[in-house]
């Protein structure tokens, strides 16, 4: 019997290049992906739910999973704090089931750490000028917000290093497709299955038997 492995894929970037829009798009392409959900100190958006976007706690709760170690990773991203409860994705790893965590910089570095057999995925803006529109168009942020995710810019991008992959997302299909082919790939590579030894004897002893060049 061939079995393989879940696969933890990371997709991160900078704020506001997409990364959620790309996740969602993602998703609806393939379906057979569980997507991790992050706990997170900050306040709400419109629109958003708790347990579906986000676990919306407070600092004292977020400070006990810290304590007790059941985050995969957190960090400190604009003066809130957002982390990955580890259960979740450890649970789905082990029976197979591939996991879609769409985080920050900072977190997706602790995970390299922890996970480092991850696929991580880079989501890179076109320019920081644009970067710059999109989070203005977005809504989202203050000014005094844009300016710190801006700020912050320069650093992010020097982590690519550090990452598998890089796709730029300029136009949204095109860089939904890259990501797309990007899961499909590593799901057909060889160290991501259990092969049986049996199977793969069998299968050899029957391909050689009276076969040639």
């Amino acid at each position: 019997m061939v079995t393989r492995k879940g696969i933890l894929f990371i997709i991160s970037g900078p704020s506001g290049v997409g990364k959620g829009t790309i996740k969602d798009a993602v998703l609806e392409k393939i379906n057979d992906m569980q997507v991790s959900i992050s706990a997170t100190t900050r306040e709400p958006r419109s629109g958003e739910i708790n347990g579906r976007d986000y676990f919306f706690v407070n600092e004292h709760r977020f400070q006990q999973l810290i304590d007790n170690d059941e985050l995969l990773e957190y960090a400190n991203v604009y003066n809130n704090m957002y982390g990955t409860p580890r259960q979740f994705v450890e649970e789905n790893l082990n029976r197979g089931q591939d996991v879609m965590l769409e985080i920050d910089i900072q977190g997706a570095l602790q995970v390299k750490l922890r996970k480092p057999e991850g696929v991580f995925i880079f989501i890179a803006p076109p320019s920081i000028e644009e970067l710059s529109l999109r989070l203005a168009a977005r809504g989202k942020d203050t000014q005094k917000s844009i300016e710190l995710r801006l700020a912050a810019c320069k650093w992010e991008m020097e982590q690519v290093e550090h990452y598998d992959y890089v796709v730029l997302n300029h136009e949204l299909k095109d860089a939904v497709d890259k990501v797309c082919s990007i899961i499909t790939a590593e799901r057909c590579k060889v160290k991501n299955f259990n092969l049986e030894r049996d199977m793969i004897d069998s299968s050899f002893n029957q391909g050689t038997n009276g076969s040639g060049r």
